[in-house]
């Protein structure tokens, strides 16, 4: 494929959407590059990656072609089981580094979790290097009625925004089942230590994007439920319904974030610069590390505070973050 020009076009709200930098090789890069972030750990994921084929470029396409992208980020996961109760390692450390970076690029993001997770996430945006720039919105945790009244009132609030949300990007946020029950992977019941926040991709005005590892995440009703009942321990339980407009299903979900910001940087030159050189170890590791010693997360699979992210050492984790830098950089 030849090199398209480097020029606008005229989007459909009437502003200036870029145009991409989409060569073959771009294309075959980003390929490449959701290869190594949906490389199964053990889960037997395999099938819900093919299913899900695409959706990564689908979802940096989304966002580098807006005119004005404007971008909230979900996360959070309580494992009320854990030693001690905490959020798991996997979705902040992610969404914080996905938050940082989107914000250096001149990305307006905003933070959505529930008050179980604020704190986790609020100090992993903080260790990411950003503090008071990125708004916070909180839903709290208590009754199912009160809860989706947060929620109505929060995309209510989004609306007179001067600037409208264009996405929503979730990352390790567990989503309600074919029963409306909220399940971790084991299959046990969280509903009561999860706010409603699959209420937020109802929204037909904002592009919706899902990011998980297990079938139970928020988007995964994107795939066909046989596929997670007949491919995930648990599944027939724990399968969430929640669709989204493009799902990335990876082996760690934190390893979506930076599937999206390295497609982005093939996608929009302008912003390869700084991508690059927000996503390194030192500073994912700096995360990881300021939450366990806080002891503000665990390790969802491990259930304990853990310099880990679902039974896997950092050391892995790096070297995956390393294969797939290089893999756009080739």
């Amino acid at each position: 494929m030849k090199k398209k020009p480097q020029c606008v076009k005229a989007s459909s709200t009437g502003g200036n959407r870029p145009l991409l930098n989409e060569t073959q090789n771009d294309l075959d890069k980003i390929a490449r590059l959701e290869s190594i972030c949906s490389q199964d750990v053990g889960r037997g994921i395999d099938s819900l990656v093919e299913s899900a084929k695409g959706g990564l470029l689908g979802a940096a396409r989304s966002i580098a072609e807006h005119p004005h992208p404007n971008v909230v980020i979900i996360t959070g996961f309580f494992m009320p089981n854990g030693n001690p109760p905490c959020p798991e390692t996997d979705g902040p450390t992610g969404s914080a580094l996905l938050a940082a970076t989107l914000h250096e690029v001149g990305i307006s993001v905003r933070i959505v979790t529930d008050s179980l997770c604020y704190q986790t996430v609020k100090t992993a945006v903080i260790a990411a290097g950003i503090s008071n720039d990125i708004p916070f919105d909180i839903v709290a945790v208590g009754e199912a009625k009160e809860n989706q009244h947060s929620v109505a009132s929060l995309l209510e609030f989004w609306e007179s925004l001067p600037s409208p949300i264009s996405h929503i990007i979730s990352i390790e946020r567990a989503g309600p089942g074919k029963d409306d029950i909220v399940r971790n992977m084991r299959g046990d019941d969280v509903t009561a230590y999860t706010a409603p926040l699959h209420l937020l991709f109802e929204s037909e005005k904002i592009v919706s994007i899902g990011i998980g590892d297990g079938g139970n995440e928020l988007g995964m009703g994107n795939i066909p439920r046989e596929i997670i009942v007949n491919s995930i321990r648990h599944g027939e339980e724990i399968a969430c319904k929640i669709k989204c407009d493009y799902l990335i299903v990876c082996g760690v979900s934190n390893w979506g974030a930076t599937g999206i910001l390295l497609a982005l940087s093939l996608l929009r030159l302008d912003w390869k610069v700084e991508i690059i050189n927000k996503l390194n170890p030192e500073i994912e590791f700096h995360i990881l590390e300021t939450l366990v010693n806080q002891g503000l997360a665990i390790d969802g699979i491990r259930g304990i505070p853990s310099l880990s992210v679902d039974n896997l050492s950092w050391e892995f984790h790096a070297e995956v973050l390393k294969k797939a830098i290089e893999s756009v950089s080739s």
